[in-house]
């Protein structure tokens, strides 16, 4: 890669800087501070414990992030909906506490204010609808305090939705599960349908009145884990306006990476540890297993063939970014942490993009889809109001 294609890419990133679809940091930060911001200056560089920090995010051109307030699914109940407004209290007050770098962003004007402003607009997404115990005023509660998507689902299925990555218990949405995205759609809140089963996707997109978008999904086509996006769900997405954000998460986006995955992740477990554990710890365990099994490594160019695949079925009106900093403990060569995009954006130029159509992938797509996510809103609470469904009464739960 030329030094050339280098600042092209970021003369791309000042004009149109990324928004990123997800960012686990603030888990890192209570798994590792217990949300101490004292204890982890994210002013300083941090890259011997996150992926993340201010001067990195700077670097790498990040415009809008959203956040993840992401809970793990094996917390349950009114639990997990504690754990998820922990999380939203440490979003709002590091926005708080560092208004120098961050403007908290709630609608589309927002994110153009805070790039006007030159500051990142620092937004939230729930990650599992686990998050709102089936509960829909849970959900609008979540949306007043700020959080712009929910995930459907996270790693397991919930009581009205069916996860990518377990058995399938309802082929797809339930009857519930389908109110939630209206529901969603009525509020503003952008339907995000990364971590969920084909199905729940179909059915999502049959129900949805607004955009959806896949805070970090790639292509199935191009590296088959469930995770990603089949090409019938990308060539919908035209129809429905909604942006599918391609991931950097090696196992999702490298064959090769599937099997290494599976074996490394059963290790974590033997050793006592989560698999997503990014503590100093948990870190030192995968580093320990990789020295002894090394594996098969992913490229700014893997990456990059997702994305010329996602542009060819979705087309470039409906594709973004979402690298899943801070979730995962590998990355890409190349994409090592959050300053990393300007490599990914020249691999790009070097194939040939754009660079308007660069600044659709990095800001332009997420910002309208937010827009027209507010309009729909707006046309669907002058015909209904708050939805009193229970999944009990619709589920027969």
């Amino acid at each position: 890669m030329t030094p050339e294609l280098l600042d092209r890419a970021r003369n791309v990133l000042r004009a149109a800087p990324v928004v990123d679809g997800h960012n686990d940091l603030p888990w890192a930060m209570r798994a590792q501070a217990g949300y101490d911001l004292d204890a982890i200056d994210l002013t300083a560089d941090q890259r011997h414990r996150l992926h993340t920090d201010f001067g990195r995010l700077r670097a790498g051109g990040v415009g809008a992030q959203f956040w993840s307030v992401f809970v793990p699914a094996d917390l349950g109940g009114d639990d997990a909906v504690s754990a998820t407004l922990e999380q939203v209290d440490f979003v709002r007050a590091m926005t708080e506490r560092y208004p120098e770098h961050l403007r908290l962003a709630l609608t589309a004007d927002d994110l153009e204010t805070a790039r006007a402003e030159g500051r990142i607009a620092s937004l939230m997404g729930a990650e599992g609808g686990h998050s709102i115990n089936s509960s829909l005023g849970t959900l609008r509660a979540l949306y007043e305090l700020g959080v712009r998507y929910l995930t459907l689902t996270h790693n397991s299925n919930v009581p009205w939705a069916d996860s990518a990555t377990d058995e399938p218990a309802h082929g797809g949405l339930t009857a519930f599960g389908e109110e939630v995205v209206r529901e969603m759609n009525r509020l503003g809140m952008l339907v995000d349908l990364s971590h969920v089963s084909a199905d729940t996707m179909r059915d999502a997109l049959r129900v949805a009145e607004a955009p959806v978008v896949f805070s970090h999904s790639s292509a199935r086509a191009v590296c088959g884990h469930p995770r990603n996006v089949p090409d019938d769900v990308l060539a919908a997405l035209a129809a429905n306006g909604g942006v599918a954000m391609a991931t950097f998460v090696p196992k999702f986006v490298l064959p090769e990476a599937i099997e290494w995955t599976l074996a490394a992740d059963a290790n974590m477990h033997a050793k006592g540890f989560h698999p997503l554990d990014t503590t100093p710890g948990a870190m030192a365990v995968q580093r320990a297993y990789e020295a002894e099994h090394p594996r098969p490594v992913a490229t700014a160019a893997t990456v990059a063939d997702h994305l010329d695949h996602m542009r060819e079925v979705a087309g470039v009106d409906h594709i973004g970014i979402g690298g899943d900093y801070d979730g995962t403990a590998f990355t890409p060569a190349g994409l090592e942490d959050v300053s990393g995009y300007p490599v990914l954006i020249a691999e790009l130029l070097g194939r040939g993009w754009s660079e308007a159509d660069l600044s659709k992938l990095t800001w332009h797509n997420a910002v309208r889809v937010l827009r027209e996510a507010e309009a729909a809103a707006r046309r669907l609470r002058a015909g209904r109001g708050p939805s009193l469904a229970t999944r009990a009464r619709l589920d027969g739960a």
